[in-house]
């Protein structure tokens, strides 16, 4: 019996391995983790926001382009924010690359154009960063699309 038990675990085609199907669930947990992480970081950017006199608009405003994390206005400002969780707030503040800026400044165009009410609002790019055990920090003006 231990013998048929062997031989029927070995003609298993590598994919459905209980090694390959343990690190495919440890790697679709660890994304929902992350994601779930993120979520969370993007509520506490949102509360922050509020307090600071901004009106929510959208949240993970998605275009073909790219993704706003959150789109925010306050008087004519409208603000595209993008927050970064991560363990520290340098490794968040790094986390936020040029190509990352330009996919956001497309999606922010995508966002006006399909809201055209807000077209005549001045146009702001800002990064929430946030830690574990920290309040969340706001950097206004984060960065400039040239």
């Amino acid at each position: 019996a231990r013998g048929a038990r062997f031989i029927a675990w070995r003609s298993r085609s590598p994919a459905t391995s209980p090694t390959v199907e343990r690190a495919a669930v440890s790697a679709t947990n660890r994304r929902q983790a992350a994601e779930q992480r993120g979520h969370r970081a993007e509520r506490r950017a949102a509360l922050l926001l509020r307090f600071k006199g901004f009106r929510l608009i959208a949240r993970r405003y998605r275009s073909p382009v790219g993704e706003i994390d959150i789109v925010a206005r306050r008087a004519r400002l409208l603000v595209a924010v993008e927050v970064k969780a991560r363990s520290d707030l340098a490794t968040a503040a790094h986390a936020i690359d040029k190509r990352q800026q330009s996919r956001i400044a497309r999606a922010t165009d995508h966002f006006l154009a399909a809201n055209p009410s807000y077209a005549e609002h001045r146009i702001r790019f800002d990064a929430i960063l946030v830690a574990p055990g920290k309040l969340p920090r706001h950097i206004p003006d984060a960065w400039r699309i040239e």
